[in-house]
């Protein structure tokens, strides 16, 4: 590590005033980065942890090509136990996207690909909502959120279906744009679901095989994997966790679902011990240990930015440091404290994570928790921080704990309103019958309503393990038991449209959810 030289053991006496101002400016040019305090940092991990009430965590923290921490924290299963230590293998989720990235920069470097292709010259099949976006996406739309698309549009052509990854991509077409081509950000895990697409059709190998031999092989990265598949039989591995339930406050132990199909997107599983070579390699411009994967012209090329986004006025408030943001290629971008960072955030089904680079100072920060909470930006500030020296700035976990409760109280607030609209005197207008039948999707494909036992049941042909029994909320509207508690669904209704003629032609699902648009699964009853 590196010590900060302190202004004042420099003075003037018995040394000339010319040898003071060098002395000065050279202690200016030293790396801001003080002393770090790793106990004081480790209580404050430990800290975050329980106000949290995350299960479990891990972090590393890469300084100067070195593994200056790495640690685990609480237990890999809230039922089960197990501590988490720093070769607990955590679901990095969204992290995946930059080594998908590099991935397509060293096909860049060996000239079997430029930024600006058009991707239907790999990807013949991909069509988009317009001809000319589908004739003019290139590499780098892919990588950067500039598509057109809403934030998220269309994953649920991943969850849980059994939709292949070119059958996504076809699927694609009756996406809708909420902005024009190149005009706006919207983040987009289908285009990275085209990036690995694109990586086999070059390299003929498989996303999986190649991210393996070309970027875990060259790293050491023994006990990292790019399925859920592969998991079976290792051990050390964290559990995901749901949010608290209302019984106890305690996350829920929930499944890992092998998700295939979006693996380009965010289906690398790894621990901190073994994703801090990694950072290693980003921090050195694509060299680890000698050897070069990526040259430094392609690290320049993914942490440049290619989307620019607004920073609101609430951020301004809350960091005024930040001035700028924007979307990289698999990274997102700002400043902070003076100094770039170059930053990723993953949400798996119950496991959420952070990768944060601070370049200028060589400085990385990993952490991998097996819940659902937003611990890591403040953990990873925090951390900025103690490195800087910045000993009496905010306390960030508070800070976002509050920021939290108040989300959560707003929250409970929408849905005891929700709630009163429900009467326990409503009753159905119509027969069961009128309701039964096959709606289509374009998009999605088949939703079939059945009668099962006086209930109505709704199945979707697309994802076997979604679906569930419905009951009446309203005339033509009912709730949605969903069969599977699955962490990241929340509450939807099922809406029933009557046609011109009284009977019912189309159904729609309701869902306030942040993570899927339901309202995009347009579905038409089939006559």
């Amino acid at each position: 590590m590196e010590t900060n030289l302190s202004l004042m053991s420099f003075t003037s006496s018995g040394r000339s005033l010319r040898f003071t101002f060098l002395a000065l400016l050279w202690s200016l040019s030293l790396p801001v980065f003080a002393q770090v305090d790793f106990q004081k940092l480790d209580t404050y991990y430990q800290k975050a942890l329980k106000d949290w009430n995350v299960p479990g965590m891990a972090i590393a923290i890469v300084k100067d090509d070195s593994v200056v921490f790495a640690k685990g924290y609480g237990v890999r299963d809230l039922q089960k136990g197990g501590a988490v230590d720093a070769n607990t293998v955590f679901g990095i989720a969204s992290n995946t996207k930059a080594y998908t990235a590099a991935a397509l920069a060293m096909l860049v470097d060996e000239g079997k690909l430029k930024w600006d292709d058009p991707v239907t010259k790999y990807l013949p099949y991909l069509q988009l909502y317009d001809p000319y976006v589908t004739q003019h996406l290139n590499i780098r739309d892919l990588l950067s959120h500039r598509v057109g698309l809403q934030t998220f549009s269309g994953d649920l052509l991943w969850y849980h279906t059994t939709y292949s990854r070119k059958e996504i991509l076809e699927r694609a077409k009756y996406l809708k744009p909420t902005y024009p081509f190149r005009s706006g950000y919207g983040y987009s895990n289908l285009m990275f679901i085209a990036a690995g697409e694109v990586i086999e059709a070059i390299s003929g190998k498989p996303w999986e095989q190649f991210i393996q031999e070309r970027i875990f092989r060259p790293l050491g990265m023994a006990r990292s994997y790019t399925s859920v598949n592969q998991l079976k039989g290792i051990e050390n591995v964290a559990t995901p966790h749901g949010n608290p339930t209302a019984e106890n406050g305690k996350p829920v132990p929930t499944v890992l679902t092998a998700w295939d199909n979006w693996n380009p997107a965010a289906g690398i599983f790894t621990s901190v011990n073994e994703d801090a070579k990694w950072l290693k390699l980003q921090l050195n411009r694509g060299t680890y240990q000698g050897q070069r994967l990526f040259s430094e012209t392609a690290a320049h090329t993914m942490w440049t930015m290619h989307n620019p986004t607004v920073v609101a006025k609430e951020m301004e408030k809350t960091t005024p440091s930040l001035h700028f943001s924007g979307a990289g290629l698999g990274w997102m971008l700002n400043d902070y404290q003076g100094r770039k960072i170059v930053a990723h955030g993953g949400g798996h089904e119950g496991m959420n994570s952070r990768t944060v680079l601070v370049p200028e100072e060589k400085l990385g920060i990993i952490i991998l928790t097996n819940s659902m909470s937003s611990i890591m930006a403040p953990i990873a500030n925090y951390t900025i921080d103690q490195f800087m020296g910045i000993t009496n700035g905010r306390d960030w976990s508070q800070f976002n704990l509050q920021a939290a409760a108040e989300t959560r109280e707003a929250k409970k607030t929408v849905e005891a309103k929700a709630s009163k609209g429900k009467s326990s005197k409503v009753k159905l207008t119509r027969d069961l019958n009128a309701y039964a039948g096959t709606y289509h999707s374009p998009l999605y494909g088949n939703a079939v309503v059945t009668v099962q036992k006086n209930k109505l049941v709704l199945s979707l042909a697309a994802a076997p393990a979604l679906g569930g029994e419905l009951s009446l909320w309203q005339p033509d509207i009912f709730d949605l038991a969903w069969k599977n508690s699955f962490a990241l669904l929340t509450p939807t209704k099922a809406r029933f449209l009557p046609g011109p003629d009284g009977s019912i032609d189309e159904l729609r699902l309701d869902a306030n959810n942040p993570d899927f648009h339901f309202s995009e699964l347009e579905f038409s009853r089939v006559k």
